[in-house]
C-alpha cells in the first residue's frame, strides 16, 4: 500500500476539541427488525427474480469495464465521447463509490483490482484547491468504510482513516462547526478555517454516520466528537424554527443558526439531513435518545405540513413531498413541487416506520413511494423528470380529478408545457441524470412488506431506465428531457458515480435474496454504502 504523501493525523490544529465526547455506551436497544419475514419462493419466482438479476449485473459489468477502459482512476466516465472528468479532487470518485457495489455483485476479481488501485490513491494531493465536505464524506469515506465492513480489507480501514484525517481538519475552526468546502493546502497548516455564513442544510447535517462509523472502526472517539457538536446545534434549534420540527433549507454554520429562515423543503439542500436522522439512530444502537426525538419531530411535522395528495385522473392514492414557504404567523403554502431527489422520502418513513413501531408511517411510505412510481409511469419514456408540479387535493381524502381546476391551475404556472400527461402541470427540469432515490425507496418498501409487486414495479422502472439512457456505445448516459417519446432520446455525455453505487446496487438488491445486505444488519449512508450495524 501506497501511504499519502502527507500525514492528516499530523495537523497541528489552531481550534483542537477541548473535551472528546465519546460514542454512546451501554447496552444497546433491542430494535425492532426492519425486514419482513420472507416465505419460500417458488420455482418459477425465482427463475424469475434471477433472470432480472443477472440482467441488472449485466449492466452494471458493462459500464464498470468502459470506466475501466476509458476513466481508469478518474472521478467520472463521460460515457458518449470515451473522456472522463475529475470533478470531486481527482481521487478516483467512481472507482471508490463502486467498491461495494462490486463485492455484492460478486465480481471478486474486479474487487481486487480496484481494491489494488484504492491502495495507491495520494489523499495528500488533489485536483481541486478546495475539496467538497459533504461530497467527499459520503462517496469517498462512506465508499471506503462499507468497502471494508464487507470485505474487512485492512488497506481499506487504513486509507478511510487517512481521508477521515483529512476531513476532520473542517471542524479546525473557532466554534467547531465544519466548513462546506476545505481550503486544501491551508488546512495542512492547522490554521483554523472560516466556516461559511450560509450552507445548505444537508451539508452539516450528512456527515452523522460515516464519522461515527470511523469511530466505531477505530477506536478513536474524536470523528463522533465532531458530529455530536454538529448534531446538538440542529437539535437544539429543531422546535424553535417557523415549522418546528422541521430546519429551514438555509442555515448558518458560522453563527450556529439552524432556526432562521423560511424556505423548508424535504428534498435537494436539506433531504440526507433527515435521512440520517433514524439511521443514525440504529447505527448507534439506540443509544443516543436524541436521534429518535429528531426523527419522530421531522416525520411528523413533514405529514402534516409538506406532503400532499395530487389530483389526478384516475384517483389513485397517492402522496408527493413538496417545498414550502412559511410565513412569520406559521401559514404554510405549498409550492405543489417535487423533485426526484425526494424520493428518498418513502423509503426513510418505512424505516422509521419498523424501527419506531409505526404502522402509519409505513402507509405513508407506500404511499409516496406509489408517488415517484407514478411519476416513472406516467411519462412515455418510463423515467421521472428531476423536477415538476402537480396539483394539491384539497386533503389527502377528499380528492376526486377535476379537470376544469388542473387546467386553472396549469394555466398559472409560466413552465407549464401542454404536452405532458394529466395530472402534471409542469416538468421545469425534465432530465434524468441517473438517480437512484426512487428505485432506493421501492427497494425498502420490498424489504419491509415482502410483496412482490415491488419487485414487479421495479422491473418496469430498470426496463425503461437501461434501454433509454443507453448510448450507441452501450454504455449510460443522463437524458436532457424524459418528457417527450423519441427513438433516440437527447443526452448527455456524463455518467454520475451514483450510477453504479447507488441506483444499479438498489436494482440488484431488489432481485437479490433478501438476505444479502439485509436492513436488519446494515445502515445504509446516502450513497447506498452499507455500514454494518454493531450490537
Amino acid at each position: 500500500m501506497k501511504r499519502s504523501s502527507f500525514n492528516w493525523s499530523t495537523v497541528p490544529f489552531q481550534f483542537p476539541s477541548e473535551e472528546i465526547v465519546d460514542l454512546p455506551t451501554g447496552k444497546s436497544h433491542q430494535l425492532p427488525a426492519i425486514q419482513a419475514q420472507f416465505r419460500s419462493e417458488t420455482r418459477a419466482d425465482k427463475e424469475v427474480r434471477e433472470a432480472r438479476r443477472l440482467e441488472v449485473k449485466k449492466v452494471f459489468l458493462n459500464d464498470w469495464n468502459a470506466y475501466k477502459k476509458y476513466a481508469w482512476m478518474k472521478d467520472a466516465l463521460m460515457p458518449i465521447s470515451g473522456g472522463f472528468r475529475d470533478q470531486f479532487s481527482g481521487w478516483a470518485a467512481t472507482l471508490v463509490d463502486s467498491l461495494d457495489t462490486l463485492w455484492i455483485l460478486g465480481l471478486r476479481e474486479e474487487f481486487d483490482e480496484a481494491v489494488d488501485a484504492v491502495a495507491t490513491i495520494d489523499f495528500g494531493n488533489s485536483s481541486s484547491s478546495r475539496v467538497n465536505t459533504f461530497e467527499t464524506n459520503i462517496r469517498y469515506l462512506g465508499g471506503l468504510l462499507a468497502a471494508y465492513d464487507l470485505s474487512k480489507r485492512e488497506v481499506l480501514r487504513t486509507k478511510a482513516i487517512e481521508l477521515g484525517d483529512l476531513l476532520y481538519t473542517a471542524f479546525n475552526t473557532e466554534n467547531r462547526m465544519p466548513v462546506d468546502f476545505i481550503e486544501f493546502e491551508r488546512a495542512k497548516t492547522g490554521k483554523g478555517l472560516v466556516v461559511e455564513s450560509s450552507v445548505v442544510s444537508a451539508s452539516p447535517g450528512t456527515l452523522s454516520l460515516e464519522m461515527t462509523r470511523l469511530s466505531q472502526l477505530t477506536g478513536d472517539a474524536k470523528y463522533y466528537d465532531s458530529i455530536s457538536r454538529v448534531m446538538d446545534v440542529f437539535y437544539r434549534g429543531q422546535n424553535q424554527t417557523l415549522l418546528p420540527g422541521l430546519w429551514p433549507t438555509y442555515v448558518s454554520m458560522s453563527s450556529q443558526d439552524v432556526t432562521t429562515g423560511s424556505r423548508y423543503t424535504l428534498g435537494g439542500c436539506a433531504d440526507s439531513l433527515y435521512e440520517y436522522l433514524p439511521k443514525e439512530h440504529a447505527l448507534l444502537g439506540g443509544r443516543e435518545l436524541k436521534y429518535e426525538m429528531m426523527s419522530k419531530g421531522f416525520l411528523e411535522t413533514a405529514k402534516n405540513n409538506l406532503l400532499f395528495r395530487p389530483m389526478i385522473p384516475d384517483n389513485e392514492s397517492i402522496l408527493i413531498a413538496s417545498s414550502a414557504s412559511v410565513s412569520t404567523t406559521g401559514e404554510v403554502t405549498l409550492d405543489e413541487e417535487t423533485e426526484h431527489l425526494s424520493c428518498y422520502l418513502g423509503g426513510v418513513y418505512a424505516l422509521s416506520g419498523r424501527l419506531f413501531d409505526n404502522p402509519e408511517y409505513i402507509r405513508i411510505a407506500r404511499k409516496l413511494t406509489l408517488g415517484c412510481v407514478y411519476g416513472y409511469l406516467s411519462f412515455p419514456t418510463g423515467m421521472m423528470p428531476e423536477r415538476l408540479n402537480m396539483v394539491a387535493c384539497k386533503s389527502f381524502e377528499d380528492c376526486e380529478w377535476d379537470k376544469k381546476r388542473f387546467e386553472e391551475e396549469r394555466r398559472k404556472r409560466p413552465e407549464r408545457k401542454d404536452h405532458l400527461p394529466l395530472g402534471f402541470t409542469t416538468a421545469k427540469d425534465p432530465r434524468y441524470i441517473l438517480r437512484p432515490e426512487a428505485i432506493e425507496s421501492v427497494f425498502i418498501m420490498y424489504r419491509v412488506t415482502g410483496k412482490r409487486v415491488w419487485q414487479d414495479l421495479g422491473w418496469r422502472m430498470f426496463t425503461a431506465i437501461a434501454n433509454g439512457t443507453k448510448t450507441e456505445h452501450g454504455t449510460h448516459a443522463a437524458v436532457q428531457d424524459v418528457t417527450r417519446a423519441a427513438k433516440a432520446l437527447p443526452q448527455e455525455d456524463y455518467m454520475e458515480s451514483f450510477w453504479l453505487a447507488e441506483t444499479l446496487k438498489y436494482f440488484y438488491l431488489l432481485f437479490s435474496t433478501p438476505d444479502i445486505i439485509s436492513l436488519d444488519d446494515y445502515v445504509l449512508n446516502t450513497e447506498a454504502h452499507p455500514f454494518l450495524r454493531v450490537g
